[in-house]
């Protein structure tokens, strides 16, 4: 018999060799496994399901800064007369907390900014507990996101937004308008060159056969259409006129100018509305009234577009008088400076904060185009004054823009070269068949 010590000695030695065995015998089975996962990986790919590749990844959707397969996702539109409380309240979010977040987020993102027909999103981690957070997108370059729970704020985040330089081209073959639309151009393409060239240029005498070219900057957002930046470099060809327009900026010095170095912007506009309309009537003392059947001067010119044309103020001024009369319908008359002053008849409704007294800037919007008074269709008639005396705004010098200093022409120069170099290398697109505007609102719209 063996003393207990030693015999108990020799079976924990035993146990021991057991164990290395087992895990020598394992390794072994575990290395030929993976070896032949690696060879079969190789000659083209596991025909089992032992090997980690048989599972599939999962990449987790991220939209917001959330992965949103973390998250109870649910999507929505505001409806009308929809408030947040409404939203809110059945993702367990309590009612004091809502206030306590409008509260919170008034100089951040106003719940009152909320509005209908816009998509919502609510992220739910759990529930049970209500939900953590309300994203909303008030438009394409922004998005809202409010903290539902311990923070209860909000945080505004502007999505990263890329800049493509592009070209345009194009003959006029019945509008601008139909141009642009034919030729696959962005629509808002036309205000901003308008807003470049809309000082030199009549866009209402434009005829067909008259060319463009354009260089612009074309914003995306996530690869989407967002918008147009920049004109740099714009030219249209007139009747027998050019005109160049080019952007510059140097300092102080900020705009458009001409191949002189003269600025483009003039202290007057050329009309007091934009693309899509027309000169229906024009300055005339002996023309026969439409409504009124008998010859009664016309001192003023008739611009037809669409009701609810933005109207915009040709220069800055003061609202001398915003009302209503009879024959004028609802009009609003500026006073510019000692010797101009300029009014706008058949609106159909003022502009935002638009009353007697209110200063505004050119190119502010002070109402929209209508019928009201002694009006056969929707237009804006345009009444210009020097010296308190109606005159023909079209026949009318008007004082030119404070020139470009001379030292810095030696700069502006070679930018120009390049720009009106780069603008005669654009190619015009093969002329497309005449086309035709089918708005019948604008044809023949006068008082």
């Amino acid at each position: 018999m063996l003393p207990k010590r030693i015999k108990n000695k020799l079976q924990t030695l035993g146990v021991l060799i057991v164990l290395l065995m087992g895990s020598f015998i394992f390794n072994s089975f575990l290395s030929k496994d993976l070896q032949q996962v690696q060879q079969a990986s190789l000659i083209g790919g596991l025909k089992t399901s032992k090997g980690l590749s048989a599972f599939p990844i999962k990449i987790p959707e991220i939209k917001f800064g959330f992965a949103l397969d973390t998250f109870h996702v649910t999507i929505d539109t505001i409806r009308n007369n929809q408030f947040l409380a409404e939203l809110l309240l059945p993702h367990k979010v309590e009612y004091q907390k809502i206030d306590q977040l409008a509260r919170n987020v008034q100089d951040t993102f106003a719940v009152t900014k909320l509005r209908a027909n816009k998509e919502y999103t609510i992220l739910t981690r759990d529930t049970a507990e209500g939900a953590d957070y309300f994203i909303y997108e008030p438009d394409v370059y922004s998005y809202v996101v409010y903290d539902l729970k311990d923070k209860l704020d909000a945080t505004v985040i502007y999505r990263p937004m890329e800049t493509t330089i592009k070209e345009a081209a194009g003959t006029i073959n019945s509008s601008l308008w139909v141009t642009m639309q034919s030729n696959g151009f962005p629509i808002d393409l036309i205000d901003k060159m308008e807003g470049v060239l809309q000082w030199s240029l009549d866009f209402y005498h434009i005829q067909n056969g008259d060319q463009f070219k354009l260089i612009y900057e074309e914003r995306s957002i996530d690869g989407k259409y967002a918008g147009i930046g920049k004109v740099l470099g714009a030219y249209f060809k007139n009747y027998d006129n050019e005109y160049y327009g080019i952007y510059y900026e140097n300092g102080k010095l900020k705009g458009y100018y001409d191949e002189e170095g003269r600025p483009m912007k003039s202290p007057f506009l050329k009309s007091p509305v934009k693309y899509g309309s027309r000169i229906s009537s024009s300055f005339n003392p002996r023309r026969f009234h439409p409504v009124l059947k008998r010859v009664r001067p016309h001192y003023g010119t008739d611009y037809a577009a669409a009701r609810g044309t933005p109207i915009v103020a040709v220069a800055n001024g003061v609202v001398t008088r915003a009302g209503y009369g009879k024959g004028n319908g609802n009009f609003v008359k500026i006073k510019h400076d000692k010797t101009y002053a300029t009014q706008y008849l058949h609106m159909s409704k003022f502009g935002k904060g638009i009353r007697s007294g209110v200063q505004v800037k050119q190119g502010q919007t002070i109402g929209y185009v209508g019928s009201t008074g002694l009006a056969t269709g929707p237009h804006v008639c345009y009444r210009f004054w020097k010296n308190g005396r109606q005159v023909n705004h079209l026949r009318l010098k008007l004082p030119n823009p404070e020139p470009m200093p001379e030292k810095e022409k030696p700069t502006y120069f070679p930018i120009r070269d390049k720009v009106v170099a780069e603008l005669g290398a654009i190619p015009f697109p093969e002329p497309l068949p005449i086309a035709t505007e089918m708005n019948e609102e604008k044809k023949g719209a006068t008082e």
